[in-house]
């Protein structure tokens, strides 16, 4: 079974109708990342499960820390496939010599991108795009104490020592890592975007491989989607998913801290649970993909990834239906405000 694409809106709607397509997946880390604000982990004091009603601190994994890295991901492939200029806004140009739209994270953005009307964007009095990818802070399915461990840092001298002319250096310094290993439970949800749209939305979650502070030294993880469902509302949060887990593993005798929860065992058990917990939420799934469903559509989109062309396809597609709903909407809006 594919992925059902009329179900999806022919175009972005000006306003909400209830569209919503839901990736959900185990965020699993491969190495030691670093998840922080303000030099500490960021925690979070909750109930260990929706039965085990024990208190438990666990990990946590803020919203911005998990959409930068994949926005990031899909800006990058449409700069390598020329649908959008590498070069920095000078505050004038809108496009470069080639008439490819410059768009500057963060400094000007282009406001007709995939990126920017799929995660939107703010410039303050030049107008806004509300993100139609909806995140939610990810907790750890295991507690803080068995899922981060402390190092000591240090930046030695090229002869590889701390000292030079008999002067210790005062670089060192410790810092606290999230274990390999480590499983965040998570739901991103694309809301009201086109095909086209959401399968951009899905290859970045896909390729994005490292997120966290240090991502060219540590913070590798590996995006494993338990299910793609499609309704007409909301479904359930990131916590309520991971307190589900959390209390089928220990059912079965999966959670015995301080060794690692077995991420193969943590998918299985996921996709049993993602069926009931759909039904829990009072909204209508048009459909589910999961298990051998699933597998056949996650094998035809590595297909497509495989093949430059057909990435450049993925692109374009996504690029066409965003500058459309730009040039109807938010262009006019911005021309207005002028």
């Amino acid at each position: 079974m594919s992925l059902d694409t009329k179900w999806f809106p022919s175009a972005v709607p000006a306003k909400p109708s209830g569209h919503y397509a839901h990736i959900i997946a185990l965020r699993v880390t491969d190495s030691y990342a670093v998840f922080q604000t303000d030099g500490e982990l960021n925690t979070a004091r909750v109930r260990a499960g929706l039965q085990d009603a024990e208190q438990m601190t666990r990990l946590t994994i803020f919203k911005r820390k998990q959409t930068t890295p994949e926005r990031l991901a899909g800006r990058e492939l449409l700069r390598r496939y020329g649908l959008l200029s590498a070069e920095p806004s000078d505050g004038k140009a809108d496009t470069d010599a080639q008439g490819r739209l410059i768009c500057d994270y963060n400094v000007a953005f282009c406001k007709q991108c995939p990126d920017c009307i799929t995660y939107g964007f703010a410039i303050g009095d030049a107008g806004s795009e509300k993100s139609k990818v909806i995140t939610d802070t990810g907790y750890s399915l295991t507690a803080y104490d068995s899922s981060h461990e402390a190092f000591t840092l240090n930046a030695p001298y090229e002869g590889g020592t701390m000292s030079r002319d008999g002067v210790v250096t005062s670089r060192i310094n410790e810092a606290d890592h999230v274990r390999p290993q480590v499983i965040f439970p998570a739901v991103i949800t694309a809301r009201d975007v086109t095909a086209a749209l959401f399968d951009y939305t899905l290859n970045n979650v896909l390729r994005t491989r490292r997120y966290g502070a240090q991502t060219t030294r540590t913070g590798a993880v590996s995006n494993h989607i338990v299910a793609i469902a499609l309704t007409d509302g909301e479904i359930f949060s990131n916590l309520k998913f991971t307190q589900a887990l959390y209390d089928a593993l220990k059912a079965k005798n999966a959670v015995n801290p301080p060794d690692p929860i077995d991420p193969v065992l943590a998918y299985e058990t996921a996709q049993a649970l993602v069926p009931d917990l759909l039904k829990a939420d009072g909204v209508a799934v048009d459909q589910l993909l999961i298990g051998k469903d699933l597998d056949a559509l996650l094998g035809q989109m590595q297909a497509r990834l495989d093949d430059a062309a057909a990435v450049k396809q993925l692109l374009e597609a996504a690029f066409g239906d965003s500058r459309k709903y730009a040039q109807t909407y938010v262009l006019k809006k911005s021309k207005a405000a002028k």
